[in-house]
């Protein structure tokens, strides 16, 4: 127990000492202006965390959603310093095209953040962008390049890498080597989180502008389940449980145990349990991601029982000394034979932040790693340098993902050769890597 609250203090501890380190960088913000790309459930998440730790000005909203704009618009009001009610967009070039904003937060569904990331950047904006930065492995190329080419930063909002248990997890146990040589890891998903209904299309809400919603992703008849928030069941939308949960874990694993692209992708799965449903993205799924130093394995199922009732989501490393598992929770060392297991909780900050505990549909074990990942960015703003989740590493995490659903597709093995961009000898998987836009959008890989 002792040991235990030991652990919990260090971890809550690296979280006051991060956010000291990056004091100096929150104040320099004072009066930089911000905009919002999509005011939904998680990019007010984000933008709240963001006015925690910095005196930033929110001056734009933008959303298709006339309903949850004016919704956000107040709600701002109320949350930032100045009291002032940011201006509303239904289109974010429009937004853009104001040509004021110092940081914009892409906070949309996976198959909008391609083009408003890079329109962004165009206008000299540092951005944060939501996970996973693209549904195709073209967008994100196109989006790193962007990026690298206006000289502006990106962080991606792969929040595990700002998680203080986990670093803490990183530091204690990977880096001192308490895991011995690892040789195997498995990152994992067990949540019902894939719609199970079936209701039928009707049409769009007044509120919504169905139109620019879908924007270039195939036009599929509104249904509920899609907006807002259950879009993810959709593949036209994202690339389903692997694009949303996987990412999370497998970005995770590759920053602690300083991993690359893999070289070869596989997976098999689909529609095995509740093919009645509207979903048409996989109830059940596994995918191998080899690197160079062990292999990744995913597994999925939306159905049944976890492995472990207290890790339903998370990773395991194995070592020859130990294993270490890790979730958005806890973490747990177990060493072989007789050395001593290591366990670290998350921390809450509802104390010093207490409108966590009021916020509806805030996550609040998440809401530390986001306020630290914000300290992150704006760290990386104020030195011109690259922030921990820099859109590189994001496309990475992000391309294995699309690989892996596209494998699953195909029914082979892809090997991936990093420097072309390309699957190696598979020029079917290579045409998948870009998929076609709808009119009268351009796709920003293939322009």
């Amino acid at each position: 127990m002792i040991r235990r609250q030991f652990f919990r203090a260090g971890a809550a501890g690296l979280a006051l000492s991060a956010a000291g380190r990056f004091a100096e960088a929150a104040a320099a913000m004072q009066g930089k202006r911000v905009g919002l790309i999509g005011t939904g459930w998680y990019g007010k998440v984000d933008l709240f965390r963001l006015l925690q730790v910095a005196p930033v000005e929110v001056v734009s909203l933008c959303d298709v959603d006339s309903r949850l704009l004016s919704e956000a618009a107040e709600m701002v009001a109320l949350r930032q310093k100045s009291g002032k009610t940011p201006r509303t967009y239904s289109d974010y070039r429009e937004m853009l095209k104001e040509g004021d904003l110092d940081i914009v937060l892409v906070a949309t569904p996976d198959h909008w953040h391609a083009l408003p990331m890079i329109a962004a950047v165009e206008a000299g904006a540092d951005v944060w962008v939501q996970k996973p930065i693209s549904v195709d492995v073209a967008e994100g190329k196109a989006m790193l390049d962007a990026a690298r080419k206006h000289g502006r930063v990106v962080q991606v909002g792969t929040q595990r890498r700002s998680t203080p248990h986990l670093i803490e997890a990183r530091d204690r146990v990977v880096r001192e080597g308490l895991l011995g040589k690892i040789g195997h890891a498995e990152v994992y998903c067990y949540y019902h989180m894939r719609n199970r209904s079936n209701p039928p299309d009707s049409a769009p809400p007044d509120h919504l502008d169905w139109e620019m919603w879908t924007g270039p992703a195939p036009m599929r008849p509104y249904n509920p389940i899609a907006h807002p928030r259950g879009w993810r069941s959709f593949t036209e939308y994202g690339n389903g449980i692997v694009g949303d949960m996987c990412i999370h874990m497998l970005d995770m694993l590759r920053w602690m145990c300083e991993l690359g692209w893999p070289n070869r992708v596989s997976s098999s799965g689909g529609i095995y349990v509740h093919p009645e449903a509207k979903a048409n993205i996989s109830d059940t799924q596994t995918a191998t991601f080899e690197f160079d130093e062990f292999p990744v394995v995913w597994q999925h199922r939306t159905w049944g029982h976890p492995v472990d009732p207290d890790y339903p989501w998370g990773a395991t490393i194995y070592g020859d000394k130990g294993t270490l598992k890790l979730s958005v929770h806890s973490y747990d060392f177990i060493p072989e034979g007789d050395g001593e297991p290591i366990h670290g909780d998350v921390v809450y900050e509802l104390d010093r932040y207490p409108e966590d505990r009021t916020e509806k549909d805030l996550e609040r074990h998440v809401a530390p790693a986001v306020r630290l990942h914000m300290l992150d960015f704006l760290g990386a703003i104020e030195s011109r340098g690259t922030p921990v989740a820099d859109i590189e590493q994001g496309h990475i995490s992000t391309a294995s993902c699309i690989l892996a659903n596209l494998s699953m597709n195909l029914g082979r093995t892809l090997s991936w050769d990093p420097e072309a961009g390309k699957v190696v000898g598979d020029e079917e998987a290579n045409r998948l890597l870009a998929r076609p836009y709808r009119d009268p959008w351009r796709h920003p890989g293939t322009a």
